[in-house]
């Protein structure tokens, strides 16, 4: 089983290779440093660019390849992730930490994303154009860039590689793809079902390692031609600027501060529910996560007294667990991050009204664990109401009326 593999390799022109570097990272349970599922070798920037050369030189027989067939291929993928989904699933929860609901919700999503784009296989249909001119006769048609570089977060490492990896592969691209450091058991394991799912050698190719090395190697190459990004704003605009260098095709997904707005006439348990689900639902840790509670003065009170009493009910725990509502920070480095990030909504004058501190009960103290967060009184200028702290932290944010809300909410980076 892959979770229990020493050393994870990279996949490149069809062959499982190991990284000749000695830079190492240790893949661990975040619910349980003591369990280590592997070690990563950080690969070398060669290593990187073999894999574009690799991706490169299959280009040209997998975009001749028809498209239907390409799309069987994703097809079969997607059966072979529903056959395995459940393993899959438990070791996504092992590795980033996740409630196995969840992991097994991402699954569910991805087997559905790469079923949706097989199909898409029979629809890559182009226009014909009336032309002034009599002689002429003008049509479009949907050609492959070339060589995709595919980059992807740790906190859905099946979901976002997935809904990546299959329009690049159905529509003739050749990818490097280039997971987060610290999911590379999921990376891994998804790349062998796209292999034994058919892709031929060189047309899917994994780089383990860092984005200041492997990862900024495969976005610089000359023959990569588009670049699909998941992650931090800073890394996304950085792309965003080397590729308009080069002239490449690129697509940033980045960061986020999701405002939900609370006014009088609102149902308040529903909206303490679905603010709580938005707040610390996958510990926080996704772009979409409702970060800031933005509620009219007179309705207040009474929603974040409600709210504090969700965030005290939800059970802290190991992912794996049934019982388990709110899993681990996935790493060490998020870990100090978000609790740095509640140190400053205390400097800022914040008022902490629950959590705020490491959880350490019983079965917790070999975790990353951080009890649900909740901020009230903050103002828009504020940090933590306009950073994203990628964590299990809410913000409340007390405005007057309908009008003022609108302006806070929208009063964002994001």
């Amino acid at each position: 089983m892959i979770a229990l593999m020493e050393t994870y390799r990279n996949f490149i022109n069809g062959e499982w290779v190991e990284s000749i570097s000695s830079k190492t990272f240790e893949n661990v349970n975040p619910a349980n440093t003591d369990d280590c599922l592997g070690v990563v070798k950080l690969s070398t920037r060669e290593e990187a660019r073999r894999a574009v050369e690799s991706a490169a030189e299959a280009f040209r027989s997998w975009r001749a390849t028809p498209a239907p067939a390409r799309g069987r291929i994703v097809a079969r993928a997607a059966r072979l992730m529903e056959d395995d989904k459940e393993n899959l699933a438990q070791l996504l929860t092992r590795e980033e930490g996740k409630t196995v609901s969840e992991s097994r919700g991402e699954l569910q999503r991805s087997i559905n994303v790469a079923e949706f784009v097989a199909g898409e296989s029979r629809r890559m249909t182009g226009e014909t154009i009336p032309s002034e001119l009599p002689s002429n006769f003008a049509y479009t048609v949907k050609q492959p860039h070339g060589v995709v570089a595919v980059v992807t977060p740790w906190n859905f490492p099946v979901a976002i590689p997935v809904w990546k990896l299959a329009p690049a592969l159905v529509a003739g691209n050749t990818v490097v793809f280039k997971p987060a450091t610290n999911t590379p058991a999921t990376a891994t394991r998804l790349v062998e079902i796209f292999a034994e799912a058919g892709v031929p050698a060189g047309v899917l190719n994994l780089v383990l390692g860092s984005g200041s090395d492997a990862g900024d190697e495969i976005v610089n190459h000359s023959a990569v031609r588009a670049i699909s990004f998941t992650g931090s704003n800073g890394v996304g605009l950085k792309l965003y600027e080397q590729a308009a260098r080069r002239g490449v095709r690129v697509q940033c997904e980045m960061g986020g501060k999701n405002p939900v707005v609370v006014l009088e006439d609102a149902d308040l348990n529903l909206a303490v529910e679905s603010t709580a689900q938005g707040a610390f639902g996958s510990t926080g840790q996704r772009c979409t996560a409702t970060s800031r509670a933005v509620v009219v003065e007179q309705v207040a009170d009474e929603f974040v007294s409600r709210v504090v009493e969700r965030a005290k009910s939800l059970r802290l725990g190991d992912g794996m667990s049934a019982e388990t509502d709110v899993g681990p920070i996935v790493d060490s480095s998020q870990f100090k991050s978000v609790l740095r990030y509640i140190d400053i909504g205390r400097e800022d004058g914040a008022e902490l009204v629950t959590g705020g501190e490491v959880a350490d009960g019983a079965g917790l103290r070999k975790g990353f664990f951080i009890k649900p967060t909740v901020f009230d009184r903050v103002t828009p200028d504020m940090r933590i109401a306009r950073e994203e702290i990628f964590g299990p932290v809410l913000s409340v944010l007390r405005v007057k009326d309908f009008d003022e809300a609108l302006q806070v909410a929208n009063d964002c980076e994001y």
